[in-house]
């Protein structure tokens, strides 16, 4: 069973058993466990839970406590950024099968942006306390889970740099 954590407007989808198949299914349709087999997925199903967001609704806030991450089954998410004036601006838009949040399942420091719904979407959420969970149950697994968030963060990273370089060349 997952932990709820602090998710204000978020709505559960399902729990349990009965949708066990459905989590499988979301969790399959994500790239970042495309390699799990049938019996890790399963597994992944018991430490994760699916929520909706409406269109509007916050999905973290920069600056709180990190507690979970997310990954975008549908839908889309705006990831804004507050300037040196406090005015938000938009730094990303995650779609589906991508993920948020999760440098603060390693980290335990605060979220460095705000996630908001930019339309309804459906989320899987990992919060860090069965991320822990997972570490101790499931070795293995979270290990192959920690590799993907490594990649997916190394990508990230190297992007970043990109747009660092071509924005200093700029000047």
């Amino acid at each position: 069973m997952a932990d709820s954590g602090s998710m204000d407007g978020l709505e559960l989808i399902g729990d349990g058993e009965a949708f066990q198949e459905t989590l499988c299914g979301m969790i399959e349709s994500v790239p970042m466990f495309s390699e799990l087999p049938r019996a890790d997925v399963q597994a992944l199903a018991g430490y994760v839970r699916a929520y909706e967001a409406k269109k509007g609704t916050p999905i973290f806030k920069e600056g709180a406590k990190g507690m979970f991450m997310c990954i975008v089954i549908s839908g889309r998410i705006d990831i804004l950024k507050e300037d040196q004036d406090r005015e938000q601006k938009k730094v990303a838009v995650v779609r589906p099968g991508k993920s948020m949040g999760e440098m603060s399942l390693l980290d335990e420091l605060p979220y460095s942006a705000t996630a908001v719904a930019q339309e309804d979407a459906q989320l899987l959420l990992l919060t860090r306390m069965n991320f822990l969970r997972l570490g101790e149950e499931r070795p293995l697994l979270c290990n192959a889970v920690l590799r993907q968030i490594a990649r997916l963060m190394s990508l990230r990273l190297r992007q970043t740099t990109g747009v660092l370089l071509d924005y200093l060349s700029s000047e």
